[in-house]
């Protein structure tokens, strides 16, 4: 069955921890539905509490992570929902192999924020524990992140509100995802 009046498409949202992916996911799933269109989130942290609960954080793991979120997003996708993902994907090889997975469906967003203002945003102290040697393999403090080649959008959100990030996004994708036909 396809969904009149929309396209599917992953939204690939990626950034540190703290730079606002999940919120801007939830803010912009409402913002879809409010304008009539159904959409779904994949969220990293919810992932890996089901389907991906068998992987921890080395660079394999975080690899095979992406390469099962992908699978699943074009599953979905090409019944015609509108996919937000919200995944760390700490490396450019992460975002190549998602994005050799959804092909015309991937939309790559980097939420840029400085690691500093993810820092203060930190309402787990998974930073603090990172810092102090208790969590191993945290992006960005023990674990490389590479900061994005090419994305379709940068969304900076230590200087804009979230509705102004979601505002941005949806003006970036409306035309990709109505169905003109």
């Amino acid at each position: 069955m396809k969904l009149p009046h929309q396209k599917g498409m992953v939204i690939w949202l990626m950034g540190l921890s703290g730079a606002g992916k999940s919120t801007i996911s939830n803010l912009f799933e409402e913002q879809l539905n409010e304008s009539g269109f159904f959409s779904m989130q994949l969220d990293g942290d919810e992932m890996r509490k089901g389907l991906n609960y068998n992987l921890g954080f080395s660079m394999d793991d975080r690899a095979e992570n992406i390469r099962r979120a992908a699978e699943t997003a074009k599953i979905i996708a090409s019944n015609g929902v509108i996919v937000t993902c919200s995944f760390i994907t700490p490396l450019n090889a992460h975002r190549e192999m998602a994005k050799n997975i959804l092909g015309d469906m991937y939309f790559e967003v980097f939420i840029d924020c400085p690691i500093d203002v993810c820092e203060q945003r930190d309402v787990k102290g998974l930073y603090e524990q990172a810092h102090n040697n208790t969590l191993k393999n945290f992006t960005g403090v023990s674990s490389a992140f590479e900061r994005p080649t090419d994305p379709d959008l940068i969304l900076y959100t230590a200087n804009s509100t979230v509705q102004q990030c979601c505002n941005e996004l949806y003006n970036a994708v409306k035309n990709r995802i109505t169905d003109h036909a």
